[in-house]
């Protein structure tokens, strides 16, 4: 059996070169009918689009309810800036941050994020705290109290 003996397959169909004018065979419009958008070059239209029409998508009202609105979000803060910003044996709560303006809002609490070193023993009171911020506040000799 040799190559140019097997059967052609739809994957080697050459794709339909359409050339322009009455000498290419497929008429003076190419085989895209007369005028109209789609007889244009470079036309393609979303699926989704109606013709100018206001979509049906924006034409039906909004429904349904989602809980986004009332999720929690916490005010975040660093270790490293509380090492910048505290000494040894200070207590940091949400109020003293917000006097200092380390905080802008307190949204619904503050959680303490491990990013940074710690190196002065402190104690923290906040909301939340992540896991490795915890770690690395109990191995500096401070504390991280839960209010």
């Amino acid at each position: 059996m040799r190559l140019e003996s097997l059967p052609k397959s739809k994957e080697t169909k050459r794709k339909k070169r359409v050339g322009i004018g009455p000498g290419s065979g497929h008429g003076k419009t190419s085989t895209r009918g007369e005028k109209g958008q789609h007889s244009r070059s470079g036309s393609s239209i979303s699926a989704w689009f109606q013709g100018g029409q206001t979509p049906l998508y924006r034409r039906l009202p909004k429904r349904g309810f989602n809980n986004k609105r009332f999720e929690t979000k916490y005010a975040t803060i660093n270790l490293t800036t509380l090492n910048k910003y505290f000494n040894d044996g200070d207590e940091v709560t949400p109020e003293i941050l917000k006097e200092r303006g380390i905080l802008k809002k307190q949204l619904s609490g503050v959680k303490v994020l491990g990013n940074g070193t710690l190196e002065k023993k402190i104690v923290i009171k906040a909301q939340r705290f992540s896991t490795t911020a915890v770690t690395k506040i109990e191995s500096a000799g401070g504390k991280a109290e839960v209010i």
